[in-house]
């Protein structure tokens, strides 16, 4: 009988067996691995994998959605408000003419605001736009607090022109035509020019406080000189030159006299060697019937 022995097979391998292989040995059919067995390793993945995909997912999703509805800012305030950024206060220095709610309208405050976010450079130009500051600071201070130091325009006199009364510093720039009774005691300039005049004449009352606190008004004449109203209604013309002169002497008829409390409706000071009173109305009638209708030097007045 014909014996038959082991029959060996010879294996096929693949182009990318045969590359990978040693050369001299065949592959064993135990190495291979199948592509769709790799799909088995997805089980060996935590149970929380797919949890987390789509958490991260719907994060990815929100955030776009308020990025793309202009959302983000307002969410990002109040997050940081949240965690502790929020403005809680707010620390106000050298202001005296503006009120505190005119300052927090102008830094634009909202619940919610974060001090991180907060916009401090356009917070301090709203400041400066605003008609008595004159230089404002603002200053984050972390976590919570934001400080505001305002220098504030130096209300000096009150200027009229027309029916228009404004506030002026003393270069005379107008710094607001809001005026109330708070100014009251600074002094009215009138007429066109007599705002940026207003040191010369303020000045020159200074000199006299005796008079300066009877002095309503100054009037502006002709861009040359200086017309005084007082409380009693009483002109005073002030000569062109030496004022300082003019109102001294004032001041001394005045403590010798009692000029400035007389029935008198001017007193003329523009001549160096003379000064000329006008009489009111009345004191003028009164006077006539006292004299018998002569003057100074004796003779009889015509009635005009």
């Amino acid at each position: 009988m014909l014996s038959l022995g082991r029959k060996r097979f010879r294996e096929t391998l693949t182009p990318l067996e045969a590359e990978l292989a040693p050369r001299g040995r065949g592959v064993s059919r135990l190495h291979r691995q199948p592509v769709w067995r790799s799909a088995g390793r997805l089980a060996d993945l935590p149970r929380w994998t797919g949890s987390a995909a789509a958490l991260g997912f719907l994060t990815l999703t929100i955030s776009y959605g308020i990025v793309i509805g202009g959302h983000g800012r307002m969410v990002s305030d109040a997050l940081l408000s949240a965690a502790g950024f929020g403005i809680e206060a707010v620390k106000l220095s050298g202001q005296r003419e503006i009120n505190e709610f005119q300052i927090l309208e102008a830094l634009e405050i909202h619940e919610g605001t974060s001090l991180a976010l907060f916009d401090a450079a356009g917070a301090r130009e709203r400041l400066n736009q605003m008609a008595w500051v004159k230089n404002a600071s603002v200053m984050k201070l972390y976590p919570s607090t934001l400080q505001i130091r305002i220098e504030e325009r130096v209300p000096f006199a009150l200027w009229q022109r027309g029916d228009l009364v404004s506030i002026v510093n003393e270069a005379g720039d107008v710094i607001t035509d809001d005026v109330d009774g708070r100014y009251a005691n600074l002094l009215l300039v009138v007429n066109h020019g007599a705002q940026r005049r207003a040191t010369e004449i303020n000045t020159a009352l200074e000199q006299v406080p005796e008079l300066r606190p009877r002095v309503r008004a100054a009037f502006l004449v002709s861009d040359r000189r200086w017309d005084l109203q007082l409380e009693n209604g009483i002109s005073i013309r002030l000569p062109e030159q030496d004022v300082d002169a003019a109102l001294a002497d004032l001041v001394k008829m005045d403590e010798e006299s009692g000029l400035l409390s007389r029935d008198i409706v001017a007193i003329d000071m523009r001549l160096a060697d003379r000064v000329t009173v006008r009489l009111s109305d009345e004191a003028a009638e009164q006077r006539k019937i006292m004299t018998g209708g002569r003057n100074r030097s004796g003779k009889k007045e015509q009635d005009t």
